[in-house]
């Protein structure tokens, strides 16, 4: 019987980790609502620290990045889910709104920023040769996932035992996967005396010398002389606008505003999640295959139609269905193409680190869209100004996706070569 890859074995853990991080991440748009019942806060209070947690979680990945080619991907993911359950732990017993900026905000922020896709990335390219755009898809289908198996449940316990109980049941799934990273992850193929998942050679991976901050802020100064940088940052701004900040801190408090009950409207994302978990594989393996500009284009245009699309169904209900399909499948299928755009455009070695960079612009957009439609929510009344503008910038990112990697000189040759 042949003997299965530990690559496998070690994607499985991963996806695990990142699934209860989404998980985590996702909690956030059940509890807006109770929140703004128990302690009688804004929805722009509440959303100002959800936007600090978002802009953390970006912030964190090029680091993240750094840090576990420095002490590695085990010890990453370890400590990052121990911050997550403690901060969670704590913050089931917050008063007051500085509470949450600091403990969901601030602590939640990075721990999710640790436990994110850019460790992902790390992840597969040093265990996988072939497949990087199958298991980058998976891995990215985590988040979804996440979303599927946990949202329904929080929003039922919300209902019926409370907003602390629900919290309290995420802390607890991230103390479980502290040892699932110490039992199942290993560094590298090396560390066991195989070749990565597809080469027939052995190599450790190059060992990172100097602080992790360092490395991290040197490698953005070389990539922001290429313009393939400013183009994968900007569309990925925009891809977290329109996901994260937008639809997933937003769409059950939207929903609420027109009598559709949390449960049902927490089941709606839990359906984004199970098409997105189709859609987001199936973009991995196409990004092995097609043109990952084309890809790009399609998704974030099919997108921007849709969010113009959810003001009508929200206000007559039966076109949410509809809603929960078409954008589920295109919820985050942008990623596994832009992982494998940012390492054909800076290598394997820099890639994660610059594809760190660029989830943090991802997460900046979120921020400024969780706290600017909560504002707008505040002042207007409702979201549909948020949702329509949200959909003209998708349309926006799919015209500047198509001009990534166009230009024959690349920069960023150059400057990798003078430092």
């Amino acid at each position: 019987m042949r003997r299965i890859h530990p690559a496998w074995r070690v994607a499985g853990a991963t996806f695990v980790v990142l699934l209860v991080a989404a998980a985590i991440r996702a909690t956030a748009g059940v509890l807006i609502v109770p929140f703004e019942r128990e302690f009688g806060w804004s929805r722009a209070t509440i959303s100002a620290a959800i936007s600090v947690n978002l802009l953390l979680y970006g912030l964190m990945g090029p680091f993240c990045a750094a840090i576990a080619d420095r002490i590695g991907v085990r010890r990453t993911m370890a400590i990052a889910m121990s911050i997550l359950a403690g901060a969670l732990l704590l913050a089931s017993a917050i008063k007051s709104p500085w509470h949450l900026v600091l403990l969901w905000g601030v602590l939640v922020g990075m721990g999710t920023g640790m436990a994110a896709l850019v460790l992902g990335a790390v992840v597969v390219t040093r265990w996988f040769s072939a497949r990087r755009g199958l298991v980058m898809g998976a891995l990215t289908a985590s988040t979804a996932t996440g979303q599927l198996l946990f949202l329904p449940l929080l929003a039922r316990v919300v209902e019926t035992d409370g907003w602390r109980s629900a919290v309290r049941i995420v802390a607890l799934a991230a103390l479980a996967t502290v040892a699932l990273a110490i039992l199942l992850v290993r560094e590298s193929p090396a560390a066991l005396g195989v070749a990565p998942y597809g080469a027939t050679v052995i190599a450790a991976p190059p060992a990172r010398s100097g602080n992790p901050a360092r490395v991290a802020v040197l490698t953005l100064f070389r990539a922001a002389r290429s313009e393939d940088f400013w183009l994968l940052a900007l569309t990925f701004f925009i891809c977290g606008a329109s996901t994260n900040g937008l639809i997933g801190t937003h769409l059950i408090p939207a929903c609420v505003d027109h009598g559709i009950p949390e449960v049902r409207a927490a089941g709606l994302l839990a359906t984004m999640g199970i098409f997105d978990m189709f859609g987001t594989t199936l973009s991995g393996w196409l990004s092995d295959r097609w043109d990952n500009r084309r890809l790009l284009f399609t998704y974030y245009g099919l997108r921007g139609l849709s969010l113009m699309f959810l003001p009508q169904a929200l206000i007559g209900g039966s076109g949410l269905l509809v809603f929960a399909v078409f954008y589920g499948l295109d919820w985050i299928a942008t990623v596994p193409p832009t992982v494998r755009l940012a390492t054909e455009s800076f290598g394997k070695e820099d890639g994660p680190i610059v594809f760190g960079w660029v989830v943090a612009a991802h997460q900046v957009g979120a921020g400024v869209a969780a706290l600017g439609a909560g504002f707008i929510r505040t002042e207007l009344g409702d979201y549909q100004a948020a949702f329509f503008a949200a959909g003209a910038l998708c349309l926006v990112a799919a015209l500047l996706a198509l001009a990534v990697g166009r230009i024959k000189l690349a920069p960023w040759r150059t400057a990798q070569s003078q430092t």
